[in-house]
């Protein structure tokens, strides 16, 4: 199976950079999401934002002929029928919400045509039970991209009890083709991989600063410094945002009844308190942990 268009459903910070990654690839890609005014603000976040087009260019990692070339691939619409009546792959990226997916799988379905593959961008929750939703289980699949997509090349590919063989290989050919280092894991329902390993390093951290032994700065340097790492724990939080991994998490433990899900005290209170992540990225927030913590932060 040949994939000429990909319909990608939510526009929001994965949606838009993975639409940025399949265009820049030369695909064709319509990116649907429910206001025009989130279209409009995803489509300025890809040309001119933090990893927009224009700083790749300004980098010079790329001309600007492609990157014109990349722009001109992408259509935007709130129409989900027009999106995915002739798409031959749709990533869903809309919030992490199981009955959502499930509710967007289901309509997925219905539009789209028999060969399609539908790939979800989940961190965290169960592909076979999305795949459920839908009358094609065979055909559905974990697309799990890492933020910011641009730079991370990890792609966690998750196989559903049912997924099939064809499209586990058409969706690693895609992979190899969008520049992405691939790790196929199956779903299990207790969390993939990389969410598990991702969990236990934040709490552990989150641990160290609640007992008082290290600040969340001095955390992160021994995070960077000693074990490589590109961006510290409490960094990394504070920019993916604070909310957004508490979610996750509590995601997790409906889920799985596991205690260990649940979100530190500590992480709790600041959320609570109006403390969402880096205040630069969003909006209204009185900082993470580094300015409750009143630390500078070297990212």
């Amino acid at each position: 199976m040949e994939i000429e268009k990909i319909a990608v459903i939510g526009f929001g910070v994965m949606g838009r950079e993975i639409t940025r990654l399949c265009a820049q690839h030369g695909f064709k890609v319509v990116a649907r999401d429910i206001s025009d005014g989130i279209l409009k603000a995803g489509m300025e976040e890809i040309k001119s934002g933090r990893w927009g087009l224009e700083k790749t260019v300004e980098k010079g990692k790329m001309t600007r002929e492609e990157a014109e070339a990349a722009l001109s691939r992408i259509e935007v619409t709130t129409d989900l029928k027009y999106a995915c009546n002739d798409a031959d792959y749709v990533i869903e990226a809309v919030p992490e919400s199981l009955e959502l997916k499930k509710k967007v799988f289901a309509e997925l379905d219905e539009i789209c045509p028999e060969h399609t593959i539908l790939a979800s961008n989940t961190s965290s929750l169960p592909v076979t039970q999305i795949a459920a939703a839908t009358k094609r289980p065979e055909k559905v699949i974990g697309m799990h991209f890492f933020q910011p997509v641009v730079v991370m090349k990890l792609l966690e590919i998750v196989r559903g009890l049912l997924t099939s063989d064809e499209t586990l290989e058409v969706s690693k050919r895609l992979a190899e083709q969008l520049g992405r280092v691939i790790a196929v894991v199956k779903d299990m329902g207790t969390g993939f991989p990389s969410i598990r390993l991702s969990h236990a390093l934040a709490v552990e951290a989150i641990r160290i600063v609640e007992e008082g032994v290290a600040t969340p700065k001095d955390v992160d340097i021994i995070l960077k410094y000693g074990y490589n790492h590109p961006m510290g724990q409490f960094e990394f939080t504070d920019w993916i945002g604070l909310e957004l991994r508490a979610k996750v998490w509590e995601e997790m433990y409906k889920l799985t009844g596991d205690s260990k899900w649940r979100t530190p005290p500590l992480m709790r209170q600041l959320i609570t308190a109006g403390f969402k992540g880096d205040p630069k990225r969003w909006k209204g927030s009185r900082g993470g942990f580094y300015e409750y913590f009143g630390q500078q932060r070297s990212t």
